[in-house]
């Protein structure tokens, strides 16, 4: 699911060189341009001979099918190509590795992608096999300023590279505090502020009702609901290619100390919240829950898992550790990209821009929390009205410009590290605090198979 600081973002636009000197350096780049006559356009990268008829091709996986639909409702004179694929679902790559075809074939590039992942901007900003990168830069002038300057603040972290924004977010996940108002009265708890009282509350219920839980830790995503909201320095990306690793610290720590205690107690059990074993467990013995924002209709709201009644569920704001800040992760979030080889730029921006900003898409049909923040306001105000809720939702909106911004998007999977690493130790009853090395040692390898300096 970075990072999530409102961005002043810096223009970079070609400088105007008068005279002769000017003719020859374009006439160089027309005659040369890697790319079938193209040459470095307005918007600060090599630009094909553009063709604003030109049909654009879009990818997209399934579940954006709404997405297309509405923007063709929107935009009947614009012509669409759709290609449906997976969206580089559960670390697939499959975006990067049918680029990377493209690269070698030197044609065949998609218009339009969507994917579901967070990193691709880490690999789609830089050359590979000699060619431009995929990505278009969009703070150039491609993408109006008003309109990157409105989405939530640092929700564009992920796709910002050396100061140039290489796409732009659909949906945020920042991780928040659910609860069950129902059961939190019936026991006479009250909903903590801090995780040292999220802790305490865990520790109750183990003694005084055995069964309900207060959180899980069973899924690839766990570090980046805990971890990185403790601020904890295992995937900070400082550059393109370097990366600072530090789980040896006191951010790093008291979280997993904490979660020792509540993983031995039972009140956050080592299983995924997706499979029928987590359901059929804890239907109705879920007294708090931190995790993304989708969890509401993934989770919650959903008669395949805890079909939590209406009237119960509540939404708190990011926990803080007591005398610090509070600060969120992020668990996902789609990212919407433009193609640097494509000959109708006009229309690629026209289609993204509506994707993640119009409410005809983003407010009416979208089901997550839209990383533009007037879209956002008005998709929470229409969750607050079906009166499924038993609080208000004002919690994500607060918790969006709090996801903290020292946890990075690097190519490397740090879900695809904890489940291999931190799961199954977790299982065969290994401490958190002892497995912090190993966990450290697992991300710093990854990171140099993948061509990063690690400090």
């Amino acid at each position: 699911m970075v990072r999530n600081k409102h961005h002043g973002y810096t223009e970079r636009r070609m400088r105007a060189i008068g005279g002769a000197s000017a003719l020859a350096i374009v006439l160089t780049l027309a005659g040369c341009g890697g790319n079938g006559g193209s040459s470095v356009g307005s918007y600060g990268f090599p630009q094909l001979t553009q063709d604003d008829k030109a049909p654009i091709t879009v990818w997209v996986d399934s579940d954006r099918s709404s997405a297309v639909d509405a923007f063709k409702k929107a935009n009947p004179d614009v012509k669409l190509n759709v290609v449906t694929y997976d969206g580089s679902a559960n670390g697939s790559n499959s975006f990067r590795t049918k680029v990377q075809l493209f690269d070698r074939a030197g044609n065949g590039w998609p218009d339009v992608v969507f994917s579901t992942q967070n990193n691709d901007a880490a690999w789609a900003s830089q050359k590979s096999n000699g060619k431009q990168a995929f990505a278009a830069v969009l703070n150039s002038g491609l993408v109006p300023k008003t309109t990157l300057d409105d989405f939530t603040q640092g929700s564009l972290n992920p796709c910002t590279v050396e100061g140039k924004v290489y796409c732009l977010r659909n949906d945020l996940s920042q991780v928040v505090l659910w609860y069950n108002k129902t059961l939190l009265d019936k026991f006479g708890y009250s909903v903590p502020a801090t995780w040292e009282e999220y802790q305490a509350i865990g520790e109750k219920v183990a003694k005084e009702h055995p069964g309900y839980i207060v959180g899980a830790v069973g899924d690839s995503f766990a570090s980046e609901i805990y971890f990185w909201s403790s601020k904890c320095q295992a995937n900070d990306i400082t550059g393109p290619k370097t990366v600072t690793v530090n789980t040896d610290s006191t951010e790093c720590k008291r979280v997993a100390s904490m979660l020792d205690i509540l993983i031995k107690n039972g009140t956050a059990p080592n299983v995924s919240v997706f499979t029928p074993e987590f359901v059929k467990k804890y239907s109705d013995k879920v007294l708090l829950m931190p995790g993304p924002a989708w969890y509401a209709g993934a989770i919650f709201n959903n008669p395949q898992s805890l079909n939590v009644a209406a009237g119960q569920l509540g939404v708190a704001a990011p926990l803080a550790w007591q005398g610090d800040t509070a600060v969120t992760g992020n668990v996902g979030g789609g990212t919407w990209f433009i193609s640097s080889h494509s000959k109708n730029l006009k229309s690629a921006e026209k289609f993204v821009e509506f994707v993640t900003t119009a409410d005809d898409y983003q407010v009416n049909l979208a089901p997550g929390y839209p990383a533009y923040a007037p879209a956002a306001d008005k998709w929470i105000k229409k969750q607050e009205s079906s009166g499924y809720y038993a609080t208000d939702l004002q919690a994500l909106i607060k918790a969006g410009p709090q996801i903290w911004s020292g946890w990075g998007s690097g190519v490397f999977s740090q879900e695809a590290i904890w489940a291999k690493t931190m799961t199954p130790a977790i299982a065969g009853g290994k401490s958190l605090v002892d497995l912090l090395p190993e966990w450290e040692t697992a991300i710093k390898n990854q990171a140099q198979v993948n061509g990063y300096t690690v400090k």
